[in-house]
């Protein structure tokens, strides 16, 4: 049986005079966001004394009454697939997984299935509220597939609102924190510093990014503080371990900053590989732990962010993985070097 339409009905107030027509909409329904109350109008869905309306700018007037006739979600293309996923939070909302490096978030060309949406699909079935009218999950940032950690994805439309704002402003109102570990070969010149390069996609290989100053260069900025560092036996960095945190949110940015200061992620296939042979300088162990990961070592170890619905400031810690760990603790020694973590952003 097929659900009925939810039927809203919005009287025009004094503020609304003269605005438009989403945007009232929108001030009314604040659970649809107003790209899906654009295509409500569009599609023909709002209704008034002026008959059925399909511009979304037009301009409200005194003592109008408009009739939304919202439809039940559409199902998600992506289909379901029961996959075991590591939830830290959920509610009616949203949800917070702690995603395993190998998967993918999203459907993509190579990789119709197996993805974070697929498993979400599944488990969240129809808590799903419908996302732009498709009952599907409401994805704000992504990790790689080679990336583990913390991931916060919505379930309704005015979660995805919320936290897309959240994400937009990456953090510079406060509300947003993400910190992420990685093991690099080196180690960086000062304790804690800052990345400011702007990032676009490489001109040479479309599937790559670059520090670019072309015209489609994007601002970026990373932060990060050395935790530890790890010698070999002339007493010569040969990698250490670093927090980061992101005041922009570009493709690769972690990956593509740490390269461009001679510094990549260990295990980096794409902007690493040009250091294949410094783990010869590592210890036996370290060496077989490092074969072992088979990727980047890479980890979103902590996510913070204002629940969109309740305001609720929410904060989670994400361990590291084995994989991980196990190449950490083959680099550990008594040599190894710890400075304290750095506090806050550098200036």
């Amino acid at each position: 049986m097929t659900a009925p339409e939810d039927i809203r009905t919005i009287e025009i107030t004094e503020a609304d005079v003269g605005q438009r027509l989403d945007r009232v909409l929108g001030s009314h329904i604040a659970e649809l966001s107003r790209a899906r109350l654009q295509a409500l109008i569009k599609q023909g869905r709002v209704t008034g004394a002026r008959g059925t309306i399909e511009e979304p700018g037009l301009r409200v007037k005194p003592g109008e009454r408009y009739v939304v006739a919202v439809p039940p979600p559409e199902p998600a293309e992506p289909q379901p697939e029961y996959t075991s996923l590591a939830i830290v939070h959920e509610d009616g909302d949203l949800i917070v997984v702690d995603k395993p490096a190998g998967m993918v978030v999203h459907p993509a060309p190579g990789h119709a299935g197996g993805t974070l949406v697929n498993a979400l699909i599944a488990h969240c079935g129809d808590s799903l509220s419908g996302i732009g009218g498709v009952r599907r999950p409401g994805i704000v940032h992504r990790l790689d597939k080679d990336t583990s950690g913390l991931l916060v994805v919505a379930k309704s439309d005015a979660a995805h609102r919320g936290l897309s704002e959240q994400f937009a402003a990456h953090g510079s109102d406060g509300r947003l924190s993400r910190r992420y570990v990685a093991l690099v070969w080196g180690a960086p010149d000062r304790p804690r510093g800052a990345i400011d390069a702007p990032i676009a996609r490489s001109r040479h290989n479309r599937t790559r990014m670059a520090i670019s100053q072309g015209p489609t260069a994007r601002h970026a900025v990373t932060h990060y503080g050395v935790l530890e560092i790890f010698r070999d036996e002339s007493g010569t960095p040969i990698a250490s371990l670093i927090e980061l945190e992101l005041e922009t949110g570009r493709t690769h940015q972690i990956r593509v900053h740490l390269a461009h200061m001679g510094h990549p992620v260990l295990g980096d296939p794409v902007y690493g590989s040009g250091f294949k042979s410094s783990s010869k300088r590592l210890n036996e162990k370290a060496q077989k732990a490092l074969a072992e990961l088979d990727r980047q070592a890479l980890h979103a170890a902590g996510l913070g962010f204002e629940h969109p619905v309740t305001g609720k400031r929410l904060s989670f810690e994400s361990p590291l993985p084995a994989d991980f760990s196990a190449v950490l603790e083959a680099l550990r020694g008594p040599t190894a070097k710890k400075p304290a973590p750095r506090k806050g952003r550098s200036k």
